[in-house]
């Protein structure tokens, strides 16, 4: 009932949800020894979740990969708590952004449903 734009919303709100408990979990395991870094390729997801059809759930699951780009300390642990914080914060902001389109969404056809009662 609401459409190509709020399944897509949908995906990409499970999507960030994915990328917060990877980035979540990286920073809970900042001073385990031997730890390495995991994370989404973020973009690559986005360009796999624009070519699938707009109502095809279930959705192809998202990859998790180890992580490289960081050198790792002395304990082999290669968490960067700088990098993985400015992840979190610009998920929740783009995680606020998703959810007040969805919401838009949503009462515009609560507003058409309403407006169908009345008449």
């Amino acid at each position: 009932m609401l459409g190509p734009t709020a399944m897509l919303l949908e995906r990409y709100l499970d999507l960030l949800a994915a990328r917060q408990r990877v980035t979540a979990g990286n920073i809970a395991n900042a001073d385990t020894p031997g730890y390495r870094v995991r994370e989404i390729d973020f973009r690559r997801e986005m360009e796999s979740l624009l070519q699938q059809p707009s109502a095809s759930p279930p959705y192809l699951p998202i990859t998790v990969r180890e992580g490289w780009g960081e050198p790792a300390k002395n304990d082999g642990n290669n968490v960067n708590l700088d990098k993985e914080m400015k992840v979190l914060a610009e998920n929740v902001l783009r995680f606020t952004v998703a959810s007040l389109l969805l919401q838009k969404q949503i009462r515009s056809v609560r507003n058409a449903i309403q407006e169908g009662r009345g008449a």
